[in-house]
């Protein structure tokens, strides 16, 4: 079960996993050996709330118990004195947990406890795939709404389709459930089976299912198709342990269609495993590169990553490409295009990424809980830490909300500039500034308030069962079609005037087509059809000539410095006035 493009970005960790950051040719790694430790929670707890309460009461405890032991013995009476004189029952586990996640919170923002639950759903996303019934699912109209079946998956092989609600959940009402607690039920072990009850449009009685689960692969790329004059076009969605090998399948398959440039479609992208994106910026750059390093306070933190280009394709190496971000643009996907910027491999457009230059360690602990802990800062080739300044939170994740645009959010100071390899000017300390900043444009205030109410998916979903087959792309709100939309408008309850109809009916008429694309053909039909309209897009198509322009002035300056190099080399080279050493060689 995954969101739409369109839901709400999720703001992730960028993790490095202890042991299992993956060499690649000569990728070159210098960390130490990371210990792997299995901390009990309540230790943990211990001394976490331990080292709370220092800090609320101040220099007395400290002055009064500086060791290890008195702080567990601290600890252990809070807990006792709680649990003997509350007003009411408590629960141990919640106090333990709510400590911990409150004292993880004074670090910084990205270090964080996982329970069980988050923690094993970390895992499966890092790991790429799931065992569930391969379906997108979100809420439409306060129900449990099939977006899209996924092909090849328990699901789509029984017919489960676009619009079906999942009304009960085996024998359960989804009344009322959130769309993460309808997950946790419709997910299990591979081969068992979940009942399910679906309401479907056009039928009076509810559909029953029995479905086994399997394996549901969780894609990393999730649109890639061809666009106009040669241009392959890859959307890649976060940075999972299967994204490189993702990212190879689908650049080869654009390839034999014809690609010879790369939209590479990074928004919204909120990151993941450092090593995958490591191997992600091995394919676009030559050998020998440095991609990204990492600093922390203890030795086996400092790490330094380079390209290994012996697996690599040149034709890759060198053909052009732009990169595509925005705000939702986070960590991993930060790293990719900070190495390409900083080595003029290509040019990003669009808008300023997150601003997250943290690499977070996940550490497992006692009852199948984890610990996602900040363990180093990384910098991106010419030496920048991206990393937003977090200390007004409510700025840190929304900054529109509070009047602020992206650019302005994080002034650079002179101490953070740094040069690419052309000698470019590029700024850290707010993030990945785009070569060509190009604002996206955003739906009407009216159109917005019409698709929190999932009116264009609901009402696509009403076209097909009341018309049969409704063509997407030439369905047309003519006079007839916009007195249904109106009906649909007033069944739902929803507040607007003729002349909101009037005004956006392009807009709506839009909606209405990539939502029965979508329905009807495939998300990537849909997809395809909205970056049509796309304003950072249509943008980017006009940009790659640039970008090779400016990758071989990089490749050239590149070449000229490698020989300068090599000339000094051989004029620091002493030989004997007689040639003996010469004539040595050659015996």
């Amino acid at each position: 079960m995954t969101d739409l493009p369109n839901d709400p970005r999720p703001v992730a960790a960028d993790v490095l996993k202890p042991n299992q950051v993956r060499r690649t040719g000569r990728l070159r790694n210098i960390r130490g050996t990371m210990k792997k430790y299995r901390i009990t929670l309540m230790a943990l707890a211990i001394i976490l709330i331990s080292a709370l309460a220092g800090g609320l009461f101040g220099g007395r405890v400290l002055a009064q118990a500086g060791s290890q032991g008195d702080y567990l013995k601290l600890f252990s009476e809070i807990i006792e004195k709680t649990e003997e004189h509350y007003a009411v029952d408590v629960d141990q586990r919640t106090l333990i947990y709510g400590a911990i996640a409150g004292m993880l919170d004074t670090l910084d923002r990205h270090s964080n406890f996982l329970p069980a639950e988050n923690f094993t759903a970390i895992r499966e996303e890092q790991q790429g795939k799931f065992f569930g019934l391969g379906i997108v699912v979100s809420m439409r109209e306060d129900r449990i709404t099939v977006i899209s079946p996924i092909e090849g998956t328990p699901a789509f092989r029984l017919g489960i389709t676009a619009g079906d609600v999942i009304d009960r959940i085996e024998g359960e009402s989804t009344e009322g459930m959130s769309v993460n607690d309808a997950v946790s039920l419709l997910r299990g072990p591979k081969g068992t089976t979940v009942n399910i009850s679906i309401a479907r449009p056009g039928f009076k009685e509810l559909l029953e299912f029995a479905i086994v689960r399997d394996e549901v692969p969780t894609h990393s790329v999730i649109y890639s198709f061809m666009l106009e004059n040669g241009v392959g076009y890859i959307r890649l969605k976060n940075f999972t342990q299967t994204t490189a090998d993702e990212l190879h399948e689908t650049l080869a398959r654009l390839r034999g269609e014809g690609m010879n440039k790369l939209l590479f479609d990074l928004r919204n992208n909120s990151g993941g495993l450092l090593d995958q994106a490591v191997l992600v910026s091995d394919i676009f750059l030559p050998a020998d590169q440095k991609i990204v390093y990492t600093r922390g306070r203890i030795l086996s933190s400092n790490q330094e990553y380079f390209t290994s280009g012996e697996s690599n394709d040149e034709f890759y190496e060198n053909m052009p490409l732009v990169i595509l971000t925005n705000r939702g643009s986070a960590s991993a996907s930060e790293i990719v295009a900070g190495a390409i910027q900083d080595h003029d491999r290509g040019l990003i457009v669009g808008e300023a990424t997150w601003g997250k230059g943290l690499v977070q360690s996940v550490y497992p602990l006692s009852f199948d809980s984890g610990l996602a802990l900040t363990t180093a800062r990384y910098y991106t080739p010419s030496g920048r830490s991206i990393q937003r300044d977090y200390d007004l939170l409510d700025e840190y994740y929304f900054p529109a909300a509070n009047g602020k645009d992206d650019a302005e959010e994080v002034p650079a100071e002179e101490s953070e500039v740094s040069y690419t390899a052309t000698g470019r000017k590029v700024t850290g300390g707010g993030g990945i500034s785009p070569d060509v900043e190009v604002k996206q444009a955003r739906r009407s205030e009216f159109v917005q308030r019409l698709f929190a109410y999932a009116i264009f998916f609901n009402f696509a979903v009403n076209q097909i069962t009341d018309h049969g087959d409704v063509a997407g792309r030439d369905f047309v709100l003519n006079d007839a079609a916009l007195v249904e939309f109106r009906r649909y408008l007033e069944s739902r309850e929803i507040d607007f005037t003729e002349n909101d109809l009037l005004e956006h009916r392009e807009e709506i008429q839009r909606e209405i087509r990539q939502e029965l694309l979508s329905t009807q053909e495939s998300l990537d039909a849909g997809y395809r059809f909205f970056l049509e309209d796309d304003q950072q897009v249509l943008r980017a198509l006009g940009l790659f000539s640039q970008a090779e322009e400016l990758f071989t002035s990089s490749m050239k300056l590149r070449r000229l410095r490698h020989e300068a190099e090599a000339t000094e080399l051989l004029s620091q080279a002493e030989l004997p006035a007689d040639g003996t050493a010469l004539a040595s060689d050659q015996q």
